[in-house]
């Protein structure tokens, strides 16, 4: 699948997995991309970036961590965060933040929802954190004073409740 970033996404509802939208804002590292494209693709969930992008979508690194995934995954890129939630308007919008107090497994998710990681290594800043759009801001547990999970395992963790929620519809 040739990912073309001028494209208009449309806004269509998710796949019969049943799971949330992943959306990685300004993302850094091309290995931590591609193996978010690899998890959107066996997970059913749809994949959405959000520019500026740390890197080029042809980038080996990014190829090379999503194998041969990518045609298997729905995929989407956005001029901004405003253009994301826009398409999405009856969407609740969770930021996963190391801030927050609320862990993620105390959130009851819906197929619709839009989970949102922020960029390597700062997170997301706070016109993400204070957009009118964020339902909610939730944290992933971990060990005092230490500063961060890796983004697309953090994301894993994040799909994978979501899904359990709802049963693992069409999974085997």
């Amino acid at each position: 699948m040739t990912i073309d970033p001028f494209k208009t996404p449309v806004a269509v509802e998710p796949g019969p997995s049943q799971v949330p939208h992943l959306v990685f804002h300004e993302p850094r590292i091309p290995g931590n991309t591609g193996n978010a494209i690899r998890l959107a693709a066996i997970t059913g969930a749809r994949f959405h970036l959000v520019e500026p992008l740390g890197f080029d979508l042809s980038e080996p690194k990014l190829k090379r961590a999503g194998l041969d995934y990518h045609d298997l995954a729905v995929m989407d890129v956005h001029k901004n965060f405003d253009a994301l939630v826009d398409l999405y308007p009856q969407s609740r919008v969770f930021a996963f933040t190391t801030r927050a107090t609320t862990r993620f497994t105390e959130v009851e998710y819906q197929p619709t929802d839009l989970l949102v990681f922020g960029p390597e290594p700062t997170g997301l800043d706070d016109t993400v954190l204070n957009h009118p759009r964020i339902t909610g801001e939730v944290r992933i547990p971990m060990l005092p004073s230490l500063r961060s999970l890796n983004l697309t395992n953090s994301a894993s963790i994040a799909i994978y409740e979501a899904w359990r929620q709802n049963g693992y519809t069409a999974g085997v």
